[in-house]
């Protein structure tokens, strides 16, 4: 088993159990988190780390739907790494959401890159404000 395959599983475990401390060592001090809801990238482990703080209260009835693994082009550097994606399910304020989860990883196995897809467009409108709620009031960003 490759060491992104390692990681993805030990990732999608920390977001089924809701458990924000198991996802400190999965990925590069230097992550970028390319979210549907805002354009330029979440970036470095520490905003990463409290934006999952906010994702895991903001979505309900969370759950993975499959995965599917390979390689492919980051966003950032346009270079090819080993990537999985991991397909979900949830419900963000009563909207159902249908999304993915793209995993990109370095050398050591680690995610280097996230990529979050959503679907449908009411849905990534709610899961944006949902967000935006939990960023002010956990103090990662300022309010408007």
């Amino acid at each position: 088993m490759s060491q992104g395959k390692k990681t993805a599983e030990r990732f999608r475990g920390a977001v089924e159990k809701r458990d924000l401390s198991a996802f400190a060592d999965l990925f590069t001090e230097d992550i970028r988190l390319y979210s549907p809801v805002k354009f330029t990238p979440f970036e470095g482990r520490d905003m990463v780390l409290g934006l999952f703080g906010v994702l895991l209260h903001t979505f309900e009835d969370f759950r993975y739907v499959g995965s599917f693994e390979g390689a492919a082009e980051t966003s950032h550097d346009g270079v090819e790494t080993p990537a999985e994606i991991l397909e979900f399910r949830a419900t963000v304020n009563g909207k159902q959401i249908h999304g993915i989860d793209l995993l990109h990883f370095d050398e050591a196995g680690l995610i280097k890159e996230l990529a979050v897809m959503v679907r449908p467009q009411s849905a990534v409108r709610a899961l944006g404000d949902a967000v935006l709620d939990g960023l002010i009031a956990d103090g990662l960003v300022p309010a408007p």
